[in-house]
């Protein structure tokens, strides 16, 4: 999809449809706009319910100030007028109020964007805006003036998030990215402390880079491929509307055959992603003309060191990251379908997935289906595409239950001859 394409009133609409969808802002809450080519700013009405928004609702107000539409603009015009002024780089912004980031607002604080790679090259620096009245010029100047500085993402104490950037899908890839590491910091210190990534383990990561291949144009698509890559979309929607990762961050592959697999392409939005936007893995070539995922390599080393895995999935989800981000082990002899589906899930030192794929193929296993890298994310492997999703999904929701339970109390490990029980049955 070439969001860019869309008419801003649209582009509006799309986004709060996501945002108010995924519980990140109420029914009265939040705002959006986009300043247009003309310096004309497209923004949310004020009172009209977010869960039902149209494009016809979106209100235009011209530079001179005239407003064009059927209802007011959002009380808080002020401060996106202000950021535009101070920011002519910036051409869209988002204002709501996801729990996560409303509970670091309450408490005056920022999320911390360096407890795993990226986040804080996709936020840059957060700074924290001190509260004034909504709809206020005192709370416009604060917000401009903290943009001012080179900030384009900011907490708004007792108040929520401003996020502004070039387009609004950046825009929303840096709200949403904060919110997930909002939530992760939350849950991580409901088992311990977090620790952050060293300063070399940040370089490490800025340095990554696409992997160089040569390029093949396609012959043929099979039947089996072409099913394979709707079925693997499909899949991709679910887990991103589950939240098991971002909208640009996890990665999904499908082996076609001994030398060939299908794997998701690099920076496009998976909310949207199409059969057309999966890369083809053939001989050690990609598809002409995309980018697959740059940990294209370490799937392909997978693939070759394990013929029972067909299917392959990287994700963050925020629970099972708590774990990757504290020194706290995941257990999986909690649940006896947990220890039926995951058995022995190993972690292993940030890094490893990209800097020695080759090592980090050979942890898996029969025994070992999934690995979490620290600092990360979740790898996990199946026979086929919806194995691996279950396996994925047992993980995370194993891990929320297992946070939830420490603050009831001391969690209770099912007991060895138990475990002899489970593997006697179900002849693991």
């Amino acid at each position: 999809m070439n969001f860019e394409l869309l008419h801003p009133a649209d582009q509006i609409v799309m986004i709060m449809e996501r945002i108010y969808g995924y519980g990140m802002t109420t029914t009265s809450g939040g705002n959006i706009s986009i300043k247009d080519d003309n310096g004309d700013i497209w923004i949310t009405p004020s009172g009209i319910d977010k869960g039902s928004l149209k494009s016809s609702d979106i209100v235009q107000v011209k530079e001179d100030g005239e407003i064009i539409g059927k209802h007011k603009p959002s009380v808080e015009l002020p401060f996106h007028e202000m950021i535009y002024r101070a920011r002519p780089d910036i051409k869209a912004i988002i204002h709501a109020h996801p729990p996560a980031i409303m509970a670091f607002s309450l408490a005056r604080k920022i999320p911390n964007t360096k407890l795993i790679p990226n986040v804080h090259l996709i936020c840059g620096e957060v700074e924290l805006v001190d509260y004034a009245l909504p709809g206020s010029t005192e709370l416009g100047q604060k917000i401009a003036d903290t943009f001012k500085k080179g900030v384009s993402t900011a907490v708004l104490a007792n108040h929520g998030i401003v996020v502004g950037a070039e387009n609004l899908f950046k825009a929303f890839m840096a709200f949403e990215t904060l919110d997930f590491c909002a939530q992760l910091e939350i849950r991580a210190k409901l088992i311990g402390e977090p620790k952050p990534l060293r300063p070399k383990d940040i370089e490490i990561s800025k340095a990554k880079q696409d992997i160089q291949m040569d390029e093949f144009i396609p012959k043929t698509y099979s039947s089996f491929e072409r099913l394979s890559r709707k079925k693997m979309c499909e899949l991709i929607h679910r887990a991103y509307d589950q939240r098991l990762f971002t909208s640009t961050q996890g990665t999904f592959s499908q082996r076609l055959s001994s030398n060939s697999f299908i794997i998701t392409p690099y920076m496009v939005d998976r909310k949207y992603i199409q059969p057309e936007d999966i890369v083809r893995i053939e001989n050690g070539y990609k598809e002409a003309g995309k980018r697959p995922s740059r940990s294209v390599l370490l799937h392909k080393y997978i693939y070759e060191k394990h013929p029972d895995v067909n299917a392959i999935i990287i994700a963050h989800p925020p629970n099972i990251m708590a774990f990757a981000v504290t020194e706290n082990e995941f257990d999986s002899k909690t649940i006896p379908e947990t220890y039926i589906s995951l058995r022995n899930v190993k972690k292993i030192p940030f890094g490893s997935s990209f800097m020695q794929p080759k090592m980090t193929a050979d942890v898996f296993s029969k025994e070992t289906p999934a690995v979490i890298v620290e600092n990360d994310c979740v790898i996990v492997v199946g026979k086929d595409l919806l194995d691996a999703f279950d396996k994925l999904e047992v993980l995370e929701f194993t891990a929320k239950a297992i946070i939830d339970a420490k603050r009831l109390g001391d969690v209770v490990l099912i007991s060895q001859e138990e475990i002899e029980e489970i593997e006697r049955a179900f002849k693991l």
